[in-house]
């Protein structure tokens, strides 16, 4: 049976009792080869990066969640310019907008969306967004540092889509993978499941958003990365293809994006 990657989780959140160590071990035993925990905010750079290192097959991505933009000044941007050259450190995230919560003042977001566009196109590395309720104004954002990314080059990822159809379709357009989780398993996300039938296989990822969006027959619970193997039985479902076939198209375009050899 091919194995998964997590595309996107959060190892340094709260699991008590368990800890990243039993996390990791369970994901392998489940059959998820690999794993990237994501950045949200400066306070917590050097939990992520310290995770990623203990664990051969751990990645991590740096970067300001628009939840936490408020809190970023100006000269932050040097800091996550440093960290992001760790080796294992494989994109910038997760970064977008958010106006549901609106935690930060949208035009906050946007601004600190815009410096960490440009920090990602001046290292050459993929994003990892965030959208929640601003797709008007993040695909506009989006498709301009998309013609700035260098041909044949990744823009980045949509993670945890939950998105309009033709938002999804415009950033496939633009270049991006598009990443979805547990909520491909909820009974009311008909929406999520007629997006993930229209886009096209070779563009699609999974992931848990580990501890949040545990997916059936798991939701209440507290998600875990080898949740991961759920989403994609159900994604193998509304594609019409094997698990097999799915793990291996995801578990390759996670590879490419994040530069985790196979």
């Amino acid at each position: 049976m091919a194995d998964l990657i997590d595309s996107h989780c959060h190892l340094n959140y709260d699991y008590a009792p368990k800890t990243a160590d039993d996390l990791v071990r369970e994901a392998e035993l489940a059959g998820v080869r690999a794993l990237v925990t994501i950045g949200t905010d400066l306070k917590t750079l050097g939990e992520v990066q310290k995770i990623s290192e203990r664990f051969p097959n751990v990645y991590h991505s740096v970067g300001v969640h628009p939840h936490d933009a408020i809190e970023m000044g100006d000269s932050d941007l040097a800091v996550l310019e440093t960290a992001a050259q760790h080796p294992k450190c494989r994109a910038i995230g997760e970064i977008g907008l958010d106006y549901h919560y609106d935690h930060s003042p949208r035009d906050v977001q946007k601004r600190r969306l815009e410096d960490q566009l440009a920090l990602a196109l001046k290292l050459k590395k993929p994003i990892v967004v965030h959208s929640r309720e601003g797709e008007t104004d993040l695909l506009a954002s989006l498709t301009l540092y998309a013609k700035k990314v260098p041909a044949g080059s990744i823009p980045g990822i949509i993670h945890c889509f939950t998105g309009t159809l033709e938002f999804g379709q415009a950033c496939v357009d633009l270049g991006f993978y598009i990443s979805f989780s547990g909520i491909l398993t909820f009974k009311k996300a008909e929406d999520v499941r007629a997006a993930a039938l229209v886009f096209p296989l070779e563009r699609l990822l999974v992931e848990t958003d580990s501890p949040y969006l545990a997916p059936m027959p798991h939701r209440g619970k507290k998600c875990e990365p080898s949740m991961v193997k759920q989403t994609a039985l159900k994604l193998a479902e509304i594609k019409g293809v094997s698990f097999d076939e799915l793990a291996r198209v995801t578990t390759a375009n996670s590879s490419r994006i994040f530069g985790i050899p196979l």
